[in-house]
């Protein structure tokens, strides 16, 4: 399994509401990122920077790179882009972070 992070950026003030629409994620969300082969999903915040730092698990052979043209993940970034940075297509700015240590 490939361990990856990354961080997005949160508006101020938006924690709550974030943490809310997570907490009822769709269903048929959560079947996709599992059918890509997402494990382990795990997004943390820093109220210091508004910055979410996300980690997951993937096998090699995740279907990650194709999230952006389903619509249910189209869906949830319209969803969700009043509460964070986006690109101009409406995709959370997500920034890879990499790995420095592990210890398993």
């Amino acid at each position: 399994m490939q361990r990856y992070a990354f961080k997005m950026f949160l508006n101020p003030g938006q924690r709550e509401e974030y943490k809310k629409r997570h907490d009822a994620i769709w269903p048929e969300l959560s079947a996709l990122l599992h059918h890509a082969g997402v494990r382990n999903y795990s997004i943390f915040f820093d109220e210091e920077t508004n910055v979410l730092f996300a980690y997951l698990e993937r096998p090699e052979n995740h279907t990650m790179d194709s999230l952006p043209q389903d619509p249910v993940m189209r869906r949830w970034w319209d969803y969700m882009k009043d509460l964070m940075a986006t690109d101009a297509t409406g995709a959370p700015i997500a920034k890879p972070i990499g790995e420095v240590f592990h210890l398993d």
